[in-house]
């Protein structure tokens, strides 16, 4: 059988967080990320897992709260409303506060956990390993298949042109060997795919 993407203690989390992620695709992209964030974690001893995971599965909870309108304008090379970005960590912090005080699940540091939800996207340097991988998780997902077709759809891009922006603005901004290698070895299978259909033919 299949290992299970989620954790039994983190079950209940995603329960009360699923019906804040579904805008922008956020619920595929939480279950993505967390996965990501378990294989991250293989890579990194010491690494507090009870800090990572409840922190990557509730980090977007807070885009629930901004106008969808607006979604398109707080993201990508050409924003034009960044502040929206900081206004879903508040929202975020506030919804996850709430989830995990609900549940108080064992070994979690609640406190710990809200920090890094507080920064995941505006501070840019990590507070702590756990903080690099959170952020390192949340990234590569844009370079998985799911991530690049969904950032191809909010700015109208064909897959080269989003494989293109990632490695130009997104792979620079990856805190750790192990998420570099792993956005990397992503963007060279998304360029194969992507370029298969030329070859294919003979070309």
């Amino acid at each position: 059988m299949t290992e299970d993407t989620l954790l039994l203690r983190d079950i209940p989390l995603w329960g009360d967080a699923k019906p804040f992620l579904d805008v922008r695709s956020n619920d595929v992209h939480t279950l993505i990320s967390y996965r990501l964030a378990r294989a991250l974690l293989a890579e990194h001893d010491g690494v507090e897992e009870a800090i990572v995971l409840p922190a990557i599965l509730l980090h977007d909870v807070g885009w629930k709260k901004i106008d969808p309108t607006l979604l398109s304008a707080a993201v990508g090379p050409n924003a034009t409303r960044p502040d929206l970005v900081r206004d879903h960590e508040v929202y975020g912090v506030a919804i996850a506060n709430e989830i995990l005080h609900r549940h108080r699940p064992e070994g979690v540091d609640i406190d710990a956990v809200l920090e890094i939800i507080d920064h995941h996207d505006t501070l840019k340097e990590a507070m702590s390993m756990e903080d690099a991988l959170v952020k390192d998780a949340d990234k590569a997902w844009r370079f998985s298949p799911h991530g690049v077709t969904t950032i191809s759809g909010w700015f109208d891009y064909e897959t080269d042109e989003t494989l293109a922006m990632l490695e130009d603005f997104v792979m620079p901004t990856m805190l750790t060997d192990a998420g570099r290698i792993m956005a990397r070895a992503m963007l060279a299978s998304g360029r194969a795919q992507a370029q298969s259909e030329y070859y294919l033919k003979g070309n």
